[in-house]
């Protein structure tokens, strides 16, 4: 945490030593140890709470995210099943549209095709004639 080596430590026992004096120093190491001790749990304690408030909302994060693409993927699948609804609708007036057609073409007469091999010419001619006779 503190990244003192070996040396630095001696060194600052040594001074400490001269200091406080050999009498008080087993006390002054005591109340050290306990006081570091308090701290590096303090520490600990405040990066465990970071920690979990940093994952807590990092799954915040994440479930809006799943609950976003849910809704997204509802609206989908309705979209969908509307389409498919639609084809299906599309599918029955097609049929029911061929249907009464063939129905229209089975009832209607069948008209009698012209054939002009048979002189349509020659009989419209005669009727002509024929009025012609009728008024001189």
């Amino acid at each position: 945490m503190f990244d003192i080596g070996f040396w630095e430590l001696a060194i600052i026992g040594i001074v400490t030593l001269l200091v406080v004096g050999p009498e008080r120093m087993p006390a002054l190491a005591r109340t050290a140890g306990k006081w570091f001790g308090k701290i590096s749990r303090f520490v600990s304690s405040v990066k465990s709470d970071i920690d979990r408030e940093l994952k807590a909302d990092e799954m915040k994060k994440m479930m809006e995210k799943h609950s976003k693409s849910a809704g997204l993927h509802e609206i989908l699948e309705d979209v969908n099943s509307g389409v498919s609804d639609i084809n299906q609708v599309a599918e029955e007036v097609t049929s029911e549209t061929n249907q009464v057609a063939r129905e229209i073409e089975e009832s209607a007469p069948q008209a009698e095709p012209l054939n002009s091999s048979e002189g349509d010419a020659d009989r419209a001619k005669d009727k002509y004639n024929s009025d012609d006779e009728n008024y001189s």
